[in-house]
């Protein structure tokens, strides 16, 4: 399983963003994708996730302004950003996991998402 990051770039606050991320490979029914960030000085954190099954969760700086989605048919999997501020500033990188067999967790390169006036 591969998987290809794109979509991030540099925006304004209050601006949007959207991320991509392409799944590649067998086995990826019966699995978790999510969306970490990294900024900075700071540990990796969860951003996002959906289920196969399509359930959310959503970190408490994620609620309200992003929305994470996926595309079984294509295999895709998608971060709409809204109302972005200095703090989303960080180094994006989409995740997935599979906890029956073939267990496995991969992740994919990371996106850069600038937010600065």
């Amino acid at each position: 399983v591969q998987l290809q990051a794109s979509g991030g770039g540099s925006v304004q606050p209050g601006g949007s963003l959207t991320l991509s991320c392409s799944a590649s490979g067998s086995g990826l029914g019966a699995t978790v994708m999510g969306w970490y960030r990294q900024a900075p000085g700071k540990e990796r954190e969860l951003v996002a996730s959906v289920t196969s099954g399509g359930i959310t969760d959503y970190a408490d700086p994620a609620k309200g302004r992003f929305t994470i989605s996926r595309d079984n048919r294509v295999n895709t999997l998608s971060l709409l950003m809204n109302n972005l501020t200095p703090e989303d500033t960080a180094v994006y990188y989409c995740r997935i996991q599979r906890r029956v067999t073939p267990v496995y967790s991969i992740w994919g390169q990371g996106t850069l998402v600038t937010v600065s006036s």
